[in-house]
């Protein structure tokens, strides 16, 4: 637990700090950009269920494939009957997938003009969710051997220099999230500025309330946890993004919240009815 927070504090708190050190202050309340702030926090957590289910098909559909295992996949994890050592090394599929899921949604956010709001910010929030619930876990696991990218790592056999080596390239890697997410973030004018965070943080904490009931039941920390350590990641390097980047997207028209709410409790039904008690494959 130790490393783990040392590693997050190295991973959110050092870019976030040096973000909002190089942005300029905000020059007056209306930079705040608090309008549409629900749709933004709904949108967050339904990008965040939806990639974390990517990432469990991922990790499922390579075991299915595999003659003696027998996985089964449910709202908040996945599981396996039999034995086969390739097992471990497939435990680095999901965030394979994850990792696809938030390159295609970079791509596709890029596409989308200002006149389809709710849609250019769904794209957004499932870029950051795929790139950052990936990226962390690759960083995770070059130092613990515990998460999924760990225990691939283990069975590669993976030696001190590949696991540093890791660490470094995905610490570029999160660099360039945060740098090919900043413009796309919608601005009501001009520049990124200090105030541009704040409504992003306070989205991604409600966007963690609202994850608490797609994880449960579950131990408090992997329900809580993993949510807090991906969205304080990923707002660090989109700090860092808006002080490297700080032209946005023009974000005049709002998404409103109605269509993500719609959305957030048809998923949630579909997790806690149809996965919870698990889909064998």
């Amino acid at each position: 637990m130790t490393t783990l927070i040392a590693l997050v504090a190295a991973l959110a708190f050092v870019p976030l700090a040096v973000g909002l050190w190089l942005l300029p202050q905000a020059p007056g309340r209306k930079s705040m950009q608090w309008r549409g702030f629900g749709a933004s926090a709904l949108l967050c957590a339904l990008a965040f269920n939806l990639t974390f289910f990517v990432q469990e098909v991922g990790l499922v559909l390579p075991k299915a494939l595999v003659p003696g295992l027998h996985p089964v996949l449910y709202h908040n994890d996945h599981d396996w009957r039999g034995d086969a050592p390739i097992a471990e090394l497939l435990q680095a599929t999901g965030a394979v997938a994850t990792l696809a899921s938030g390159l295609f949604f970079l791509w596709l956010a890029r596409r989308i003009g200002p006149d389809r709001p709710g849609w250019r910010l769904f794209a957004f929030w499932m870029a950051f969710e795929g790139l950052f619930q990936s990226l962390s876990q690759w960083a995770v696991g070059s130092l613990i051997p515990g998460n999924d990218v760990g225990r691939a790592l283990a069975w590669l056999g993976a030696g001190t220099g590949v696991r540093a080596a890791l660490l470094a390239g995905t610490a570029f890697a999160l660099f360039a999230a945060g740098r090919a997410l900043a413009p796309l973030w919608p601005l009501r004018r001009g520049a990124a500025s200090r105030a541009t965070v704040l409504p992003v943080a306070a989205a991604l904490a409600v966007a963690v309330l609202l994850c608490i009931p797609f994880r449960a039941p579950r131990e408090p920390v992997e329900v809580v946890l993993i949510p807090i350590v991906v969205h304080l990641i990923g707002l660090g390097w989109l700090a860092l993004g808006f002080a490297m980047r700080r032209a946005g997207a023009e974000g005049h028209a709002l998404a409103h919240p109605g269509p993500p709410l719609a959305a957030l409790i048809l998923l949630l039904a579909f997790f806690q009815i149809v996965l919870r008690p698990g889909i064998a494959f």
